[in-house]
């Protein structure tokens, strides 16, 4: 046990059974954070009082957009300061890109704060942290016209330096606005600004929370830890639910919170309706990493298994909806069999057929190693004996260099890709509901003709596979009949 997790323990002893509880660590991201000024009424304050507001830490992530304009945007790739300055001819592109995100910040400042003197704190912040970015990649510049130096050799740490400037802006930010209102919100800042010690993660939190009173100060913790292992490296922009696990792991927190714009439904309500969805309300990791595959993360699959590992649940719930619990996820099986979800991901289906495949070894590990090279996330798999078919998501360039490279490594092979729908029907326990023979007599009858299907026989997933335009509508006719039916046969019978 921790330091942390001792010092926790301790404050629980020292209470009645039910009246120190533990502590939770939640998670807002940037989308919510946008809507700060709101979560004021909801899950930051509402209706709590004297201690009800303590014992819970917050990992905020920078508000929306604010990183897409420090690193590049995330769905359309438009460049931001870090692609602009990897890029650079001269300076003008990517100081004027720093310049625009400052403005950005001290724009949400205007909105945030009313109080002129913490509207003033506010933008003393950013341009302290700004014009300290800028200073350093102007030093940066000038010492990699030297040919010893190399700037691709400290692009990762420029791009952790530069992600760090919005969490720390929306942390500063939050803890601002809660001491104005009455908290005592203490800012846990884990970007390491101007530290020149390289601890590892775990030593980065063990210092920051070593004099929290979690009893009486309410953590607002960035959602980016700089550390000696280089969370972007492997994470990304994952890394600020990795940050909060680690934190929910390590403090022995009772439970984790992700707060969301949304509850963690049975489909997209933009797709299917609104109407036509439920909540989950409880399911399982396992079932978390599934959607995670899908490219519908309730969290990071490598927070989720801090978290599983640690023994702590988490809770999906809505930031706007605070007296609705949410979905809580645990390590629990289903009472009983049913479907979760249903949900759907546009793939590229890549093929590799070789008449001279069958009963020679070395193909599967070949195009693995080549998928693995160019960064290619495989979603699912299926093979037969001359023939290996990846269902994978990537930029086409992505796939286009595979391409190349395997009709190199196989001249006599014949390589093809197109563009496809995964759907997928996802419950903690399948088994016996006859998902597959269900499912594809719905999308026949529907007018859509699957290209494949399978199920791993572990009763959690069965995966059909459909021309890309017939992705959304086999999702509604999927969710209808293993959602939707089901909900009103229910209700039918308590009427």
């Amino acid at each position: 046990m921790t330091r942390l997790q001792e010092a926790s323990a301790a404050l629980d002893r020292g209470a009645p059974k039910d009246a120190r509880p533990g502590h939770t660590v939640e998670k807002i991201g940037g989308t919510s954070m946008s809507r700060a000024r709101e979560l004021i009424d909801t899950i930051l304050i509402g209706k709590r009082e004297g201690e009800a507001l303590y014992r819970r830490v917050f990992v905020v992530s920078a508000f929306g957009g604010i990183t897409d304009k420090l690193l590049e945007h995330k769905k359309s790739g438009e460049p931001g300061v870090y692609a602009l300055f990897a890029h650079a001819d001269n300076e003008h592109g990517w100081m004027d890109a720093l310049s625009d995100a400052s403005r950005a910040m001290r724009e949400i400042n205007a909105e945030m704060f009313d109080d002129a003197g913490d509207r003033h704190a506010a933008d003393d912040f950013v341009r302290e942290r700004i014009e300290g970015a800028r200073g350093c990649l102007i030093d940066l510049q000038r010492l990699c016209s030297y040919g010893h130096f190399q700037l691709a050799e400290h692009m990762q740490t420029i791009r952790e330096m530069l992600s760090a400037l919005g969490e720390a802006h929306s942390a500063n930010n939050l803890t601002l606005l809660l001491r104005r209102h009455g908290v005592n919100a203490r800012l846990i800042d884990l970007t390491g600004w101007r530290d020149e010690s390289q601890p590892n993660l775990k030593d980065r939190i063990e210092t920051a929370f070593a004099e929290v009173d979690f009893a009486r100060e309410l953590p607002i913790v960035t959602g980016y830890a700089q550390c000696r292992e280089g969370l972007m490296r492997e994470f990304d922009r994952g890394y600020s639910e990795v940050t909060f696990a680690t934190i929910a792991a390590q403090t022995g927190a009772r439970e984790a919170i992700i707060h969301k714009e949304f509850h963690l439904s049975s489909a997209d309500p933009r797709l299917v309706g609104a109407e036509n969805v439920r909540k989950i309300g409880r399911t399982n990791y396992d079932i978390a990493d599934q959607l995670s595959n899908m490219g519908m993360e309730a969290i990071h699959p490598k927070a989720a298994k801090k978290l599983r590992q640690a023994g702590v649940p988490l809770r999906v719930a809505n930031a706007f909806e605070p007296h609705d619990p949410g979905t809580l996820i645990d390590a629990e099986p289903a009472d009983g069999p049913g479907v979760e979800m249903v949900t759907g991901l546009s793939v590229t289906s890549l093929e590799v057929f070789e008449q001279d495949m069958v009963g020679v070894k070395g193909y599967d590990a070949a195009i693995l190693e080549m998928l693995t090279r160019h960064r290619v996330r495989i979603v699912s798999k299926v093979s037969n004996a001359n023939s290996i078919v990846h269902h994978v998501e990537a930029p086409l360039k992505a796939i286009r260099r595979v391409e190349r490279d395997l009709a190199a490594l196989y001249p006599s092979a014949r390589i093809t890709t197109r563009r496809a729908g995964m759907v997928s029907v996802i419950g903690r326990d399948l088994r016996g509901l006859d998902i597959m023979l269900k499912g594809l007599t719905a999308l026949s009858e529907a007018g859509i003709r699957p290209i494949s299907a399978q199920e791993t026989g572990r009763g959690v997933d069965v995966q059909f596979v459909v021309a890309s335009e017939d992705r959304e509508k086999a999702v509604k006719t999927l969710h209808r009949i293993f959602v939707e039916a089901g909900a009103k046969a229910s209700l039918a019978e308590a009427a």
